[in-house]
């Protein structure tokens, strides 16, 4: 059955009332936790469904406790190449799914957050919509086309993930743009706005990361 899996990594986590909220709010039919992130959702007031990763940050006693409110723990070597959250999101990309929600992937170390959005490619090489959200903003990429439904002012930047996006369309922004380019080097698409509560993002070729913040004010 289609629906949406959410994913909550071990990255700074503010108030647990946000996730809470997220969670009731989108019902996920699957909860995984990659490592730590098994904290913040135990803070939230949920158990995962899964734990995946390599535990260095869930002591066994930790896990326990885990295991015996009913999570089913997956333990892999610390000597890995894939991170904690990309193994989730091959966990949750290998459920028949709609959308995938990661949180607790942005902020923190830069290193991380730059593999985060990375991840995001994975999913849509895999025909999956793939989000990392956390209070202030959302990160997704678009491949082809791909709506937002927000509120006019809110801040849109979108950057060239691939070494070259041809083809970018953006309408129901205050800077539209048809048939642009964008390569690394030249981030002109940073700080545009939505103009109205919809706005629709286009690209022929190309990867292109687009960070949506919820907040009409920034500046």
């Amino acid at each position: 059955m289609e629906g949406t899996v959410v994913i909550v990594a071990g990255g700074p986590m503010g108030d647990p009332a946000y996730l809470r909220a997220e969670l009731e709010a989108c019902r996920p039919k699957a909860v995984i936790a990659a490592d730590g992130g098994a904290r913040h959702l135990l803070a939230a007031g949920t158990v995962p469904d899964l734990i995946v990763g390599d535990m260095d940050s869930l002591s066994p006693e930790e896990r326990a406790v885990f295991e015996r409110r009913g999570s089913r723990i997956e333990i892999f070597p610390a000597a890995k190449d894939e991170t904690d959250t990309q193994i989730a999101l091959l966990k949750a990309l290998a459920m028949p799914c709609r959308e995938i929600r990661i949180y607790g992937a942005l902020g923190g170390r830069l290193d991380h957050t730059l593999a985060n959005c990375s991840l995001l490619v994975l999913a849509a090489e895999r025909g999956v919509a793939a989000r990392l959200l956390d209070e202030d903003c959302e990160v997704f990429v678009v491949t082809s086309q791909r709506g937002i439904e927000g509120r006019k002012g809110q801040t849109v930047s979108v950057f060239p993930l691939s070494s070259r996006v041809t083809g970018i369309e953006l309408t129901g922004f205050d800077f539209p743009l048809r048939g642009a380019v964008m390569a690394p080097g030249n981030p002109y698409g940073v700080s545009n706005r939505l103009s109205g509560p919809q706005g629709t993002i286009r690209v022929a070729e190309g990867i292109l990361l687009v960070i949506r913040y919820f907040r009409t004010d920034l500046r």
